[in-house]
């Protein structure tokens, strides 16, 4: 049997070595993350299950790190792209510096599109792919003002065009046998949420927000949020909000709110 070649970033722990213990049976992989002692763990863990295992160090925060992925990318081998790297970086904006705020939309952001821009011509060529991007719950969350949420102006910013460009690339790949999902884990006990505090109560294991897109992928799922029982009907309500400000707010007349002077 031909096995998949799959790439994934952010996999040194948490939701990618998650996605790589579970392809392992099926897939070789090509792992990348900023750690090379803890990627040479996991891949000698995955060649025991028979996987043949490439690591390649880089960090998807900086450009020279996205390069270096991009250029093996560039091989035109890879049919599998799992682009989970990310980072919170949970902090009100007014405390964010300006190098924070090119790392953190350069990782959660930027690395998504650079990595799928450099992989699609291989899976064109091959006409057989699949793309899938984590994002997370954080992305729908602009009009919430929980106070138990974290303080997440940047991180929810891009995520949310990580969702934004991954559905929409999903329509321009439509006539393609290239498929695309976006993964909207909510809490997740890995060393990532760690890092903002203690363990949320209701977190999920990295294990099963792999399992669910995984089998989400084999049922068609373009969006995939691990947790929603009742998702078709979700994203349907979503939809039919979005299209409805999408089509009523295409006019060339004001809403009739705005006609009135501005003086007094």
């Amino acid at each position: 049997m031909t096995r998949t070649l799959a790439l994934i970033t952010g996999a040194s722990s948490g939701i990618g070595a998650a996605y790589a213990r579970l392809l392992a049976p099926d897939a070789d992989f090509v792992l990348v993350a900023r750690r090379a002692d803890r990627l040479q763990e996991l891949a000698e863990e995955l060649r025991k299950a028979g996987a043949a295992v490439e690591i390649l160090p880089a960090d998807l925060a900086d450009r020279d790190g996205i390069a270096t992925v991009t250029d093996r990318l560039g091989a035109g081998d890879v049919r599998l792209l799992i682009s989970n790297a990310g980072a919170g970086g949970y902090a009100p904006l007014i405390d964010v510096t300006q190098s924070q705020i090119d790392t953190l939309l350069t990782l959660n952001a930027e690395a998504h599109v650079q990595l799928i821009r450099a992989a699609l011509p291989g899976m064109l060529a091959a006409d057989d792919g699949t793309i899938v991007t984590v994002a997370s719950m954080l992305a729908l969350s602009a009009g919430q003002a929980d106070p138990r949420l974290p303080r997440r102006t940047l991180y929810a910013a891009a995520k949310a065009a990580t969702v934004a460009f991954t559905r929409t690339l999903g329509h321009e790949l439509a006539a393609t046998k290239v498929r695309t999902q976006v993964v909207l884990p909510g809490p997740v006990d890995t060393e990532f949420d760690q890092g903002s505090g203690p363990a949320h109560p209701i977190a999920m294991s990295a294990e099963d927000v792999a399992q669910a897109s995984l089998v989400g992928l084999r049922l068609g799922e373009t969006i995939c949020v691990p947790g929603l029982e009742e998702q078709s009907a979700a994203f349907d309500a979503l939809l039919a909000a979005e299209s409805a400000v999408l089509v009523g707010g295409r006019r060339a007349e004001l809403a009739a709110r705005y006609r009135q002077p501005l003086s007094r």
